[in-house]
């Protein structure tokens, strides 16, 4: 499932990586109103979240992700297609690591639930995935919107 909805094959069309192949910088800036997020944002945001889960199944404290703060990064007018690259490639990174993670779970290790809720690790799996595959969808329309 993780691999399907960022860069393997998939019956529902676009994944995550697929969706960004040939946006550009005008095209990753472009918003549909001044309070929306960005093609490039969510793509930053995505990065997030596949460090912020990785970073729950090692137990690991905040702290460590490329850009200060959390969940959303603004991205505007003054970004180069240099920053677009470095950032795609973060993302690219983060979902490698976490596969490395992912890697060397066992089927016991995601019965578990997380510390401190109520789900279990295997749901914070889905989840990750089912989130690709959301701004995946996300990212076309955007794309459609800005031409």
């Amino acid at each position: 499932m993780i691999d399907e909805a960022y860069d393997h094959k998939a019956w529902h069309g676009p994944n995550l990586k697929g969706s960004l192949r040939g946006v550009d910088v005008k095209t990753a800036l472009w918003r549909p109103s001044a309070r929306r997020h960005n093609i490039w944002e969510i793509a930053l945001h995505a990065a997030y979240w596949k460090y912020a889960v990785r970073r729950r199944l090692l137990h690991e404290k905040r702290g460590s992700f490329a850009f200060k703060g959390s969940n959303w990064f603004a991205r505007d007018r003054s970004w180069t297609l240099t920053a677009w690259s470095d950032d795609r490639r973060l993302l690219e990174e983060e979902h490698q690591r976490l596969r490395t993670v992912i890697a060397d779970l066992d089927d016991e290790f995601l019965a578990h639930t997380l510390p401190g809720r109520k789900e279990r690790f295997i749901h914070l799996l889905q989840g990750i995935a089912c989130h690709d595959v959301y701004h995946a969808g996300q990212i076309q329309l955007l794309k459609r919107m800005a031409r």
